[in-house]
């Protein structure tokens, strides 16, 4: 490159950043012919194998650890956010605090991607702004850090729903 001057076409990997692929069954002259690095006849010689987790008929691990636990199917999955994500939507503008803060707003400022089931907010960071959740639930000590500001929480979905989860 010419000083601090750089084309477009003289743009390139670094040498050795991408190594070429072995081609293999390419004649005896290569070191990879014929057998292709497979060895000779078997099942691993040939194509199409898959025998991940196969231990030679041995009872494999996977079979031989104990099954545990379950999983729900019916639990709710919520979309966590923070008060200190909430109050630096606010700060950024990207929230009103004036108006009431629900899973739609925090979806449309850009705070969430999604609500998924409903939105729980934790009581992780600081907030200063006074502000009217309405949220799917709330932890005791979001509760109480927005009720302090003056503010209020409204949950629509049950505490041991939420508990649980």
């Amino acid at each position: 490159m010419r000083g601090s001057e750089m084309k477009l076409d003289e743009i390139r990997d670094n040498d050795g950043a991408r190594k070429k692929r072995m081609r293999v069954g390419r004649g005896i002259g290569s070191g990879k012919g014929k057998t292709a690095g497979r060895g000779v006849k078997g099942q691993k010689a040939r194509t199409g194998v898959a025998i991940k987790g196969f231990e030679g008929g041995q009872m494999p691990l996977h079979r031989r650890l104990p099954k545990r636990g379950f999983h729900n199917i019916f639990a709710l999955d919520f979309n966590e956010v923070s008060l200190g994500r909430i109050q630096a939507a606010i700060d950024a503008g990207k929230l009103d605090a004036s108006a009431p803060v629900t899973e739609a707003a925090l979806v449309a400022s850009g705070v969430l991607r999604r609500a998924k089931d409903g939105v729980r907010v934790l009581g992780s960071g600081e907030l200063k702004a006074k502000v009217a959740l309405d949220v799917a639930y709330a932890t005791k000590s979001a509760t109480e850090a927005v009720e302090k500001l003056g503010g209020s929480v409204k949950v629509s979905v049950k505490a041991e729903a939420a508990e649980a989860v």
